[in-house]
């Protein structure tokens, strides 16, 4: 089942590529302004359209779904093949392998010399380091919040609120902060 959802996932996100880019290849470079949309507008149109005539098929012939429920199977099976499987461990401990330090660095970092950062940018630059390829923001949130690094739920960059980091908050949490102490000691003491 981890193969298909896999699969699925990756077959969902290649068509959806394909028809994006199909539409974006419709703008005219040598046009500015409205008449260089009509291209991208036309083929939007055309998508649409298609849409609605596969979905009133679907509707006249229901048995059809059938067929395009094992097709989209079979190509799940294929794809997820040689894609690495989610064991969930992630999700059970979010910081394993994390270290704070490296962590705060490429924080500073994604910071560059601004006072805010949305967590869209930091991933991004986590990404193009080559780290956390296939992480979503949410991932990033969570990984960070079970991190101790508060994470402001609307915080505003260039007139847009959504989450991010402020610098005074990365600056509250010192490089070298105390770790809670171990059971042992606290029986010691």
């Amino acid at each position: 089942m981890d193969r298909i959802a896999v699969g699925a996932a990756v077959v969902a996100r290649a068509r959806t590529a394909a028809v994006t880019s199909w539409i974006r290849a419709g703008r005219r470079h040598d046009l500015t302004g409205w008449r260089a949309s009509i291209g991208p507008l036309t083929r939007l149109a055309l998508v649409t359209l298609l849409a609605y005539i596969a979905l009133s098929i679907l509707r006249a012939l229901p048995w059809l779904m059938w067929l395009l429920t094992l097709a989209f199977l079979r190509a799940s099976w294929r794809a997820g093949k040689d894609q690495p499987q989610d064991t969930g461990e992630a999700s059970e401990h979010p910081t394993a392998g994390l270290d704070f330090e490296h962590v705060m660095t490429v924080l500073r970092d994604a910071l560059g010399d601004q006072d805010r950062v949305h967590l869209s940018t930091v991933l991004a630059h986590l990404q193009k380091l080559g780290q956390a390829e296939s992480w979503t923001v949410a991932d990033l949130r969570v990984r960070l919040e079970a991190l101790g690094i508060p994470v402001r739920p609307k915080l505003k960059v260039d007139g847009v609120p959504t989450r991010g980091l402020l610098r005074a908050d990365l600056d509250a949490l010192s490089p070298d902060r105390e770790t809670p102490p171990s059971p042992s000691q606290v029986d010691a003491a």
